[in-house]
């Protein structure tokens, strides 16, 4: 392990350890609103940067380069590893991840097979090892939940309602949760060869359990999120578990197993705090549509979100969800000098 891992204030925090500056990094900082990252889009389609490791891992490197953020997190895409087992899923540029045969029978099941990450996925271990070899921060794997992967398969692609995904849920529970099972099968094997590749901390995206009340969530959600997250403990590296709308969520995602759980912008940091049991770190929250407004707005959004987090050790400052692609990235740099400037991680709060 390179002594900057060693000694990463990200990693200090998701463990909740003694350390001296807030850290921060923003999901989807990869892509979108980075000019770099556009060029490369105007010669390459998605999918083809996901599967050629020296653009995927080039683009994980340009947030890094730009901002100064204190964790990389690899470029790719939670469908990925499902999609790699050539059941007919494709994203489709402008609007995500579509099944031509959405999956609505017990025979459906059929279609998915065990992962098997050297022969499946050879692309994205390489884009881990290059990226581990050429950061000087931990970088971060991640993988999609088995609820949120299961909506894609269901719905047959996004979905507002995720009207057939519950109607499977209620109506056929034993399909369900072997569909379940399968997807975190999928998922952990995912996960665990980005660990064994070099990841250093590891993001589980429930995107969309925020659908969920929370007994829902507990009877046909949770115990698949939790075997994902337990069965990673003997990887030894910090566990993140984020979803959107989860705010009547957060403390049965902290029991599934998480070290860190991702607050969208929702709910007040301090808040989320009172839900989620000590010892479990949060991550969170500026809400990414801020950052579009002029700086000393910024400004004072991002120093409430220190202020909440109350100078705890257990902090990573980010973002509610995604970078907007309208963000200018000038204003994320500044973002970043902030929080280094007046992050507090010794119990007190800045005054700016």
């Amino acid at each position: 392990m390179p002594p900057t891992t060693r000694t990463s204030s990200f990693l200090a925090a998701c463990r909740g350890e003694a350390h001296d500056t807030v850290p921060v990094w923003f999901m989807r900082q990869a892509g979108r609103s980075l000019p770099e990252y556009r060029e490369i889009r105007s010669r390459h389609g998605f999918e083809e940067v996901v599967h050629t490791p020296e653009l995927a891992a080039e683009v994980t490197l340009q947030p890094v380069r730009r901002y100064g953020v204190d964790a990389a997190i690899l470029f790719s895409d939670i469908v990925t590893p499902v999609a790699s087992l050539g059941i007919g899923l494709e994203i489709r540029p402008g609007v995500g991840p579509v099944v031509d045969e959405p999956f609505r029978r017990p025979a459906d099941l059929d279609r998915l097979r065990d992962l098997e990450p050297d022969e499946d996925l050879p692309y994205v271990l390489e884009t881990v090892r290059i990226l581990v070899r050429e950061l000087d921060v931990p970088l971060i794997g991640f993988a999609g939940a088995p609820f949120t992967v299961a909506s894609y398969l269901i719905e047959g692609g996004p979905s507002k309602t995720y009207d057939r995904t519950k109607a499977l849920m209620f109506s056929d529970e034993a399909t369900w949760h072997r569909l379940m099972e399968r997807l975190a099968g999928i998922t952990l094997a995912s996960l665990r060869a980005q660990v064994a590749n070099g990841a250093s901390a590891v993001q589980l995206f429930d995107s969309w359990a925020g659908a969920l009340t929370p007994s829902d969530y507990e009877r046909y959600v949770q115990p698949h999120s939790r075997r994902v997250l337990t069965e990673l403990a003997d990887a030894g590296v910090p566990r993140i578990h984020f979803g959107v709308g989860t705010g009547e969520l957060l403390g049965l995602m902290a029991d599934a197993g998480a070290d860190v759980v991702g607050v969208d912008w929702r709910v007040p940091l301090d808040d989320a705090r009172t839900r989620i049991p000590e010892g479990v770190g949060t991550q969170g929250n500026l809400d990414a549509a801020a950052v579009l407004a002029p700086w000393e707005v910024v400004e004072a959004r991002v120093r409430d979100v220190l202020r909440r987090s109350g100078g705890r050790p257990d902090h990573v400052f980010n973002l509610g969800h995604g970078v907007l692609p309208a963000t200018d990235p000038d204003v994320l740099a500044r973002v970043v000098d902030q929080v280094h400037r007046e992050g507090r991680t010794d119990g007190t709060v800045a005054d700016g």
